[in-house]
C-alpha cells in the first residue's frame, strides 16, 4: 500500500517527475501525459459516481476506479535496464470483467436506432462525456506506443481495456436514459 505522508516534494519544480522505475522525464512527455489523463478519467467516474445511477453501473464504478489507479501505475513503471518493475498492472480479468458488465448491460438494451447524441440524464451526459475521456486516453497511449516501441514499455491489456471502457460508458450512458427509451437520437442533417 502506497503512504503518501509528504504531498509538496518540489522535485517536479523544473518541469520533470520521476516514474516508478526512478527515471526522471518531462512532465510533458508522451507517457507522463498518458498516465495524467487516466487519471483525468478517473476523476470524472468520480463525478459520475455522485450522480443516481442504476444498480449495475453504480456497483461498478468503485472498481474501474481503482483499475484506473492501476492502468496509472502501470503506464509510470516501463522496464528499466530490461527489468520489470513490480507494481499493480491490468490483466486479462480486468478485460473480462468489463465485457461482462458489457453483456449485462447491452441485454437489457434495444438496439439504437440512430446514433445517440451525448446528454439526457445528467448521469448519462457524463458517461458519454466519460466515454470520450476514454477514447482520447486510449489515442494518447496509442501515441505512447508507437513513440515507445520497444517491447514492454506499455501493457496491451491496458490498451484493450479502455477500449471496452469507452464502450461500457456508452452502455450505462443509454442505462441511465431509462434504457435508452429517452436516449436522444442523431437526426443526419436536421437543420440542413
Amino acid at each position: 500500500m502506497v503512504k503518501l505522508d509528504r504531498i509538496t516534494t518540489g522535485s517536479g519544480d523544473k518541469g520533470t517527475t520521476a516514474l516508478a522505475n526512478g527515471t526522471r522525464i518531462a512532465k510533458s512527455s508522451l507517457r507522463v501525459n498518458a498516465y495524467g489523463s487516466v487519471d483525468e478519467l478517473n476523476s470524472l467516474l468520480g463525478v459520475v459516481a455522485t450522480e443516481e445511477l442504476p444498480e449495475p453501473v453504480a456497483a461498478e464504478i468503485g472498481r474501474i476506479q481503482n483499475d484506473l489507479f492501476d492502468l496509472g501505475s502501470d503506464l509510470a513503471a516501463p522496464p528499466r535496464d530490461g527489468k520489470k518493475i513490480k507494481v499493480p498492472r491490468i490483466g486479462p480479468q480486468h478485460i473480462e470483467r468489463l465485457e461482462k458488465a458489457l453483456a449485462k448491460g447491452t441485454e437489457v438494451l434495444e438496439p439504437a436506432p440512430s446514433f445517440v447524441l451525448p446528454g439526457g440524464s445528467k448521469g448519462a451526459a457524463y458517461l458519454h462525456l466519460a466515454r470520450s475521456v476514454a477514447r482520447r486516453v486510449e489515442r494518447e497511449v496509442w501515441a505512447l506506443v508507437e513513440a515507445e516501441p520497444e517491447a514492454g514499455q506499455v501493457n496491451p491489456h491496458g490498451l484493450t481495456y479502455l477500449n471496452r471502457l469507452s464502450d461500457l460508458c456508452f452502455v450505462w450512458a443509454r442505462l441511465c436514459n431509462d434504457g435508452g427509451r429517452s436516449d436522444r437520437l442523431w437526426k443526419p442533417c436536421e437543420n440542413c
